[in-house]
């Protein structure tokens, strides 16, 4: 088969990088937000009715829309650049150009995530009442670095995460395309990409249930004691509330990284697709 089957042949510029990514982080933040709201509530040292329950699900939407656009897009343009640019080598080296681009795009995602997730999730758990007093309260108690606690479990738990998803994810546009001979469409993109959320998302969670454990835990604030360090909170967690914790929340967050890695995916790859052919913000 030919590589007229591979529909990355076309490679997208910075700007139609930023727009694709951008439009696709917002329309999965915004669409699956309350299954993100419920998964980190079970995940939460209290518990998932201490934390507000099913009350307030869309509590910290503000700062996810915030963050979602900008991240989004800053991990596309690291992708497809890396991507772009290693293009070259043997296809049995593809999976590895894949992993190494996905994992760039979270190292430079996180960058903007993190702040907003910090205050999101400080405000699904009920630790603040507003957008306002969540970075306020966050600030007064640990600087600006307070926005950053928890960079690099979440780095560490997106690794793993994007060396399975994005493998998985080219793995199956590619044989599907080679498969019925033309190039993959949007909406079949966005399968492809549900099942290889789902599966990275089920396999990851104990990292996922960690960053949360991190994000949540706030010096000086006479709450529960801190959690810091990704392996002392792996084993403080197995050791205090058995190895199930470590689980905790993998049937939401399977089903909204299944159901957002169609979204996400089929998103950036339909908008990149209008783009690309119609030469809307192309560089000629």
């Amino acid at each position: 088969m030919t590589r007229d089957t591979n529909r990355e042949i076309k490679t997208p510029n910075m700007t139609q990088c930023l727009v694709a990514g951008g439009f696709a982080g917002m329309a999965v933040d915004t669409a699956l937000y309350p299954l993100d709201t419920i998964k980190t509530r079970l995940q939460a040292r209290g518990g998932f009715i201490a934390s507000g329950g099913f009350r307030g699900i869309y509590s910290g939407l503000s700062s996810a829309i915030i963050g979602s656009a900008p991240g989004a897009s800053m991990f596309f343009l690291t992708y497809e650049q890396i991507k772009t640019s290693l293009s070259d080598l043997p296809s049995q080296q593809q999976p590895f150009v894949h992993m190494f681009a996905a994992s760039a795009g979270e190292v430079a995602a996180c960058l903007v995530r993190v702040p907003t997730e910090v205050v999101k999730q400080r405000l699904q758990t009920r630790h603040h009442n507003t957008l306002g007093a969540a970075v306020r309260g966050t600030y007064a108690a640990e600087g600006l670095l307070g926005f950053y606690r928890g960079y690099l479990t979440q780095v560490v738990r997106e690794i793993p995460f994007t060396c399975i998803q994005f493998p998985i994810y080219e793995y199956l546009k590619l044989a599907y395309a080679r498969r019925v001979g033309r190039p993959i469409r949007s909406y079949e993109a966005a399968v492809c990409g549900s099942v290889a959320g789902g599966v990275a998302a089920a396999v990851t969670t104990p990292l996922d249930v960690v960053k949360t454990r991190v994000m949540l835990s706030t010096k000086g604030m006479g709450q529960s004691p801190e959690y810091s360090g990704i392996v002392s909170t792996l084993s403080r967690i197995a050791r205090e509330e058995g190895p199930r914790a470590l689980f905790s929340g993998i049937v939401p967050r399977t089903v909204w990284i299944s159901i957002g890695g169609f979204v996400f995916l089929g998103s950036y790859e339909k908008v990149k697709s209008v783009l690309l052919e119609t030469g809307l913000l192309s560089n000629r």
